[in-house]
């Protein structure tokens, strides 16, 4: 239990934890480890998964075992629930009510109480619904393991397994954020609200940037893996590449390279207007490579048939010249050094790149021990622990969240009491109007690529008001810019304003003094030098909150704090390329455009929801942080962490990887289908009930992948699907994106998605691109009260300079003037997506 003196920003929020397997106990340890206090409800005979990253899932927590079944069991539950703000589970849809927990019904004498569900598969999606949802069937159900990327589909390896709980992560943030900004509402209206977040739809928030579907997209953006696909499928080929083939086929600047010490270092700077530059400029080759012809064209945004020449340096992909040009000497230069020595170098001289590491190395990293990244903890079961630090934190509180509770097993009578000593302070309800969580919340979003600007698209759809400033002139290319904006611009008015020019400045200062909310991912002394400080921020608007978002930070500074660098990079320096790759020599991207990078915007949402709860409820003016390496932990939270007696770290690795076990697999069916099975060794029993299976139980382990794989090729997979689920057995067809986008997919009408299920998309055939868009609808949250709006369509750069500064006081004549000088733009270009 927390001090009253505690200054995390949910101190004195009381929450009941149901939650089971790593969702719903993950969404209770975020508010746990921001001050809640947490009563966590097990089973008699203990958790469902019984796993050393319970302890992690658990910290912070008091522990009841109840038994639900029972009168008893049940009564003391509920006289929890009864003292909580906030009740948290995640089991399928209904069976905690059917067990007498109803969540309407005690919202209807509570309407304060907030509750937050994460089934995995939609309450109103009538076909999956009652499905045995664990990860990996949610995760296959959803495409997770047949879109797993370009190499994957050109080594013909398809699908692909992967251990990482996608889906639980991403729904534990979502539905943290969500909970908290329910919470910060219910400071103003005194009202709580009963919200759901099911794991499919979370996971596909996930994936938006994969899923999205662009008519005629312009051929500058394909990439020679996307080319060389297109080939094959039309010349009737296999994909069979090589992974040493397929490495010839990647940008020089987003790919790795040996070194010196036998590891690999990933570079990760295309894109930039100046990254590139300086990685060649560290590899001491850039003055060569120009003189042998390699350009910087001044314009990238024009369209690429008025370029000067076939390529710019610092633009993404590169043609195929250049690119195996600049490779081969890269290859040759980092075999000059150490990986630990380019490490240095790079983080140093301000471009992106990191040396390839494995999990256990990164749980013992020194940078991430000294910064927080990584926490030595107390468990009672396991003894001393490292584990993740905190995923989420504030500035001013973040050295008490360095400090968890151990979690402690306690009586029902000693739970209760620890909650009624809790005082609640709620202010009296108002009238409900049709509303967001957001709604007049005002938020200046001066980020770039992915995590910041998703987190700001991310709260405009519960009705804040985002502003996205842009320099008058890119750093970023196209690529980068406008078609990752097509999704993370979403909901949001663009203005473009030169931060370093006087006027400039100027137009920034002025936004910021209009704004409730300010976010960021920048390292601090550029927060410094732009007056985004603690004091100086409190000069321009002593109210604002500033939120940031980075790459590397943790809650104390070190050495690595202001290296920049992109999700890809946390990849590489926390083991998930080489646990995807399967060795040192061949590491692999986890396949999904931001796959850390937009839970980490998910988590920058979480920071603003608790630093604007701590301002109604304890009118203290925070700082919310969050970072892509602390949110590796939570994607990681099944193995990433140490103890003594602690077995191999031998999570499934390697592109042969087809799943955790014999129950626990992808098999091949008659019908040239894949399914993914997804048993325990207690569901055994439940075999016997599957036609063609029954023997199953009698077989040792070691043999039963054998049996069923032969099984399986007996029947279609459509046959197998309906036998097994009779049963009650966890089971899917391995689906794709591209299917679900056809099937689930709706002229846009205004509405969020919400209603729609599991699966939900929108195509805009006027979107202001100028293309037919199709991509997915902001639906994973569902809440009763609070509106969820269908944001807008992204609006080109720039579109809104002259409207924001005129509202904020400035004439006409004043912005002809600054569009005149270059001190602000109304546009970055003529074509929408340059072409």
């Amino acid at each position: 239990m927390r001090s009253s003196f505690s200054k995390l920003p949910l101190t004195g929020v009381k929450v009941v934890d149901f939650g089971q397997y790593i969702a719903g106990p993950a969404v209770a340890m975020l508010l746990g480890d921001l001050g809640a206090t947490v009563v966590h409800i097990d089973p008699p005979g203990g958790p469902m998964w019984d796993s050393p990253a319970n302890a992690t899932l658990n910290r912070n927590k008091i522990i009841v075992n109840l038994d639900l079944k029972t009168k008893d069991g049940l009564q003391k539950a509920l006289e929890l629930c009864a003292e909580a703000d906030i009740v948290v589970e995640n089991f399928r849809p209904g069976k905690l009510a059917a067990l007498g927990v109803d969540f309407a019904e005690m919202r209807k004498t509570r309407p304060e109480l907030i509750t937050i569900s994460l089934p995995g598969f939609a309450s109103n999606d009538e076909q999956r619904r009652e499905l045995r949802a664990y990860e990996s069937i949610v995760a296959a159900s959803s495409g997770v393991f047949t879109d797993m990327g370009l190499n994957r589909v050109l080594m013909g390896l398809n699908p692909s397994f992967s251990p990482l709980p996608l889906a639980s992560a991403y729904a534990s943030q979502i539905a943290a954020s969500a909970t908290v900004l329910a919470l910060q509402s219910r400071q103003v209206t005194g009202l709580g609200d009963q919200i759901e977040v099911p794991l499919a739809a979370a996971v596909m928030e996930g994936l938006c940037y994969n899923s999205i579907k662009v008519e005629n997209m312009p051929e500058r953006y394909l990439t020679q893996r996307e080319v060389e696909i297109e080939r094959r499928r039309a010349e009737g080929l296999p994909m069979n590449i090589s992974y040493e083939d397929l490495q010839e086929l990647l940008d020089p600047f987003f790919r790795s390279y040996m070194c010196k010490d036998g590891r690999m270092f990933y570079v990760v700077c295309p894109s930039h207007k100046n990254h590139a530059r300086r990685c060649l400029e560290i590899l001491g080759i850039y003055e060569e490579m120009v003189e042998e012809g390699l350009t910087s064209e001044e314009d990238t945004y024009k369209p690429y048939s008025e370029w000067a020449s076939d390529t710019s340096l610092g633009v993404y992909p590169m043609p195929k010249f250049w690119a195996d040009k600049l490779s081969a000497r890269m290859k040759e230069v980092f075999m000059t050094r150490t990986s630990h020595e380019w490490k240095k170098m790079f983080g140093r001289g301000g471009v992106p790149g990191a040396p390839q590491r494995w999990l256990q190395e990164w749980v013992h990293d020194e940078y991430a021990e000294n910064s927080g990244l990584m926490i030595d903890a107390w468990d009672p079961e396991y003894g001393e622990m490292t584990q993740p630090g905190p995923i989420v934190w504030m500035e001013e509180s973040g050295e008490e969240a360095l400090n968890p509770s151990p979690r402690r097993w306690v009586e029902f009578n000693e739970a209760l009491g620890i909650l009624k000593k809790i005082r609640t302070e709620i202010p009296d309800p108002v009238d409900d109007p049709e509303e967001g969580w957001l709604s007049g919340v005002r938020v200046l979003d001066l980020c770039n690529v992915i995590a910041g600007p998703h987190s700001a698209s991310y709260l405009a759809r519960f009705g804040a008001e985002v502003i996205k400033l842009d320099p008058a002139q890119p750093l970023y290319d196209s690529w980068n810019t406008v078609v990752y904006g097509l999704s993370q611009m979403r909901g949001k008015r663009s203005i473009l304003a030169d931060m370093k020019s006087h006027h400039g400045r100027k137009v920034f200062e002025d936004l910021v003094k209009t704004v409730d909310v300010i976010i960021w991912n920048a390292p601090d002394n550029q927060i410094k030098k732009m007056g985004l400080d603690r004091d100086s921020l409190h000069k321009l608007n002593p109210d604002a909150i500033f939120c940031k978002l980075d790459c590397f930070s943790g809650v104390r500074r070190g050495v690595r704090t202001d290296y920049i660098g992109y999700d890809d990079l946390v990849q590489a320096a926390t083991g998930i390329m080489l646990r995807f790759g399967g060795a040192m020599d061949r590491p692999e991207e986890h396949a999904h455009v931001g796959t850390i990078d937009v839970m980490c915007g998910f988590g920058g949402a979480l920071s603003v929801a608790a630093a604007l709860y701590q301002k109604y409820r304890h009118g203290r003016i925070g700082r919310g942080r969050t970072s892509l390496s602390a949110n590796s932990g939570l994607l990681q939270v099944p193995f990433c962490y140490d103890y003594k007696g602690r077995g191999l770290f031998d999570e499934p690795s390697g592109p042969e990887a087809n799943g955790f076990d014999e129950l626990s697999r992808f098999y091949w069916t008659a019908s040239g289908t894949y399914i993914l099975l997804s048993a325990y060794p207690s569901d055994l029993p439940r075999f016997r009930q599957v036609e063609g299976l029954e023997t199953l139980v009698e077989l040792p382990e070691g043999s039963r992948a054998g049996y069923l794989s032969a099984m399986f090729q007996t029947q279609p997979a459509s046959e197998w699907i309906r036998r097994l689920r009779a049963a009650d057995i966890g089971v899917t067809i391995c689906e794709n994106i591209e299917a679900l986008r056809a099937e689930n997919t709706r002229d846009a009408d205004g509405l969020p998605g919400t209603e729609n299920g599991s699966y939900s998309f929108s195509t805009y055939p006027d979107h202001p691109s100028g293309h037919e868009i199709t991509q997915l609808d902001p639906y994973a949250v569902r809440a009763t009260r609070g509106k969820v709006f269908a944001v807008e369509p992204s609006e080109k750069f720039g579109s809104s300079t002259r409207a924001i500064l005129k509202e904020v006081g400035y004439a006409d004549q004043a912005i002809d003037a600054m569009l005149k000088a270059g001190d602000i733009s109304e546009s970055w270009s003529e074509e929408y997506l340059p072409s």
